[in-house]
This record gives structure tokens, C-alpha cells and sequence, in this order.
């Protein structure tokens, strides 16, 4: 009996953790996936068209993507990881250039999913304040995803209103 309770206490353990591993997994894969069509969405922007706004006072394609790339080390800032020391989360969308553009972008997104990895699923109830809300760490991890999605289709209007269409609908 007591090898029964061990060996169920061991397959619980793993279930969870399966459990877990999907969650982070789901998480990266659908961030990713924003990341691709973000990236490759802005890539299709002239140099010219990346400082294109559709009204004053109205971010520009460039600011757009560089606001994406910012909050992601905003947020990741408020689930306990610092940005690496070169990155100036109050000063990135000053960035100029389309290729440093979209390079301040895919750091930030590489940056991010690797600290997906490092979050224990154990604290995806931890209360985490992101001044504006309270929310715990999965519901932070969502606010991550839907952000990029949000700017995602907020590039995708820019695109259209440009004559652009999004690269993965062709």
C-alpha cells in the first residue's frame, strides 16, 4: 500500500507538470506566433512608411513596434526580470531605422520567451502590480500576449491603410 501511495503521489507530480509545461508551451507558442507576423508585418514597411501615423498624435509604424518591444520588458520587468542592461525601456521608441527597429523588436520578444521558461508555474497565482491593474502571474503573462496582439492588429490596419497586405495573407 504504501508503494501504491508513492507511486501515486509520483504520477500526480508528473500530471501537474505536464499541466504546467502545457500552459508555458501554449503561451510561447501563440507569443511566437505574434512575434513572426509582427516581425514580418513590419519588415513589409518601406523605411519611408515606417514613420507613416494615421493621424497627429497617433503612434507611427515605427513607434508602434517599438512600444511593443518596450512593453514586453515593462512586463517582464513587473514578474521580476530586469532588462538587460543596454535596453532603455522609457527611451525605445527614439529608436531610428528600420533594421534597428525590428531588431529592438525580436530582442524583446526573444528576451521575453526565454523568461517564460524561467517562471515556476507554482507562482502563476503570485499577485504581481503592474500599476495600472493587479493581477497575478498568469493573468500578466496573458496581458503579455494580448498587448502584441492588440499591436499586431493595430499594425495590420497601418499595413492595409498603406496598401499593404499582411505577409502570411497572400
Amino acid at each position: 500500500m504504501k508503494h501504491l501511495v508513492t507511486l501515486f503521489l509520483f504520477m500526480s507530480t508528473l500530471v501537474v507538470s505536464a499541466q504546467d509545461q502545457i500552459v508555458q508551451s501554449s503561451l510561447k507558442g501563440l507569443l511566437s506566433n505574434n512575434q513572426n507576423q509582427i516581425s514580418s508585418l513590419a519588415d513589409a514597411f518601406s523605411e519611408e512608411q515606417f514613420e507613416w501615423r494615421p493621424a497627429e498624435g497617433v503612434r507611427s509604424v515605427r513607434e508602434a513596434v517599438l512600444h511593443t518591444a518596450a512593453a514586453n520588458y515593462f512586463l517582464a520587468s513587473k514578474l521580476g526580470f530586469a532588462p538587460p542592461e543596454d535596453v532603455d525601456m522609457m527611451g525605445m521608441e527614439k529608436i531610428m531605422g528600420k533594421a534597428n527597429v525590428l531588431d529592438a523588436l525580436n530582442k524583446s520578444f526573444v528576451f521575453i520567451l526565454d523568461k517564460i521558461d524561467q517562471i515556476n508555474a507554482d507562482s502563476f497565482g503570485k499577485e504581481v502590480d503592474l500599476g495600472f491593474a493587479k493581477l497575478n502571474t498568469l493573468s500578466t503573462l496573458l496581458v503579455i500576449l494580448d498587448h502584441s496582439g492588440e499591436h499586431k492588429g493595430q499594425l495590420i490596419a497601418y499595413a492595409r491603410a498603406n496598401g499593404i497586405a499582411p505577409p502570411w495573407s497572400n
